[in-house]
């Protein structure tokens, strides 16, 4: 009996563990952690200046931090947050994609018109492959033979093939393309366009445009839609996008790719990340400096949580417990 009472008073008081959601805020050169179960932040983390896109390692063990005026890619240890080394990047990275063999770091370095491929054990530049003007979003198709850069003002999808690392095919899209994203299994590929207010749709065998996402709010001038981030449910039926200064998040079916809902959150939408089970997506809303917590079945934003200056990125990071 007494040995019961022991481990029963041990396990009581043993700390639950919540998962995160890491947030970069890119004015005050910190990463706000978010418990995704009480939904408050728990730790704030220093890191170099203007951090902006984040990743983690494929067994969450480093996390990835794109410190753009710091023209670095910084390394942490996730559970001290101490920064273990800089990665050689090029200047001004911006966002980056890590490949799936979990070594080659692919980097949009927006003033160089450059995409720099580091090899994350070794901390060596592999490769640098030229691109178009001011390159921003990058994404790596689930097979990895793919990788896409995209260049706000050359206004082009980049395929890069990572066998060679060269390009072999170029996409026109709208105008800024932002954010990019290869969905159902790898057969397509999504790009935000940011000033031209649209999301493209491309068919990855053909690189030939399927289809082109427009968006349209009652009482919000056309100017203010401009698609950044978005995600795709598991399913790969439904996509969130972010739609920056409108203060909305679009509900698209991804199988007819009609809008279905918009959905407040808080100013300046830009970036966004699910839970463990994505029963909840959390947006970075750079003006209003939070984060707005969505209930994904309800499609309804369940509470606001105070961050650092100008959230930007955001990532998942289950901790074990």
């Amino acid at each position: 009996m007494l040995r019961l009472t022991t481990a029963l008073a041990l396990l009581a008081a043993t700390p639950a563990f919540a998962d995160e959601i890491w947030v970069t805020n890119e004015k005050d050169n910190t990463i706000s952690v978010i418990d995704t179960d009480t939904l408050e932040v728990t730790r704030t983390l220093e890191t170099g200046e203007r951090p902006r896109g984040i990743t983690f390692s494929h067994d969450y063990s480093r996390v990835y931090i794109c410190a753009s005026d710091s023209d670095a890619v910084q390394v942490m240890d996730p559970v001290s947050g101490e920064i273990l080394h800089d990665l050689p990047s090029g200047e001004d990275p911006e966002q980056f994609v890590l490949h799936p063999d979990d070594r080659r770091l692919y980097i949009a370095n927006e003033d160089d018109a450059i995409t720099t491929v580091v090899d994350t054990e070794t901390r060596r530049v592999v490769a640098q492959i030229d691109v178009g003007i001011e390159p921003e979003g990058m994404a790596v198709s689930p097979d990895g033979r793919i990788v896409i850069t995209t260049s706000e003002t050359t206004n082009m999808a980049h395929w890069i093939d990572t066998e060679t690392e060269t390009i072999f095919a170029n996409t026109l899209v709208d105008s800024r393309p932002r954010h990019a994203e290869f969905v159902k299994d790898g057969a397509e590929l999504w790009v935000s366009a940011e000033i031209g207010g649209t999301v493209t749709v491309f068919d990855t065998a053909t690189q030939a445009e399927k289809a082109r996402i427009r968006f349209a709010i009652k009482g919000v001038h056309e100017d203010l839609i401009q698609p950044v981030g978005f995600e795709l449910t598991p399913d790969g039926k439904t996509a969130f996008v972010a739609l920056g200064p409108a203060n909305h998040v679009a509900v698209v079916n991804a199988e007819t790719w009609e809008v279905e809902d918009y959905l407040l959150v808080g100013r300046r939408v830009w970036h966004m990340a699910f839970d463990g089970d994505h029963s909840r997506l959390f947006t970075t809303n750079g003006i209003s400096g939070d984060v707005t917590v969505i209930d994904v079945a309800r499609r309804e934003a369940i509470k606001t949580v105070k961050v650092g200056r100008f959230p930007w990125g955001a990532a998942y990071r289950p901790t074990g417990g």
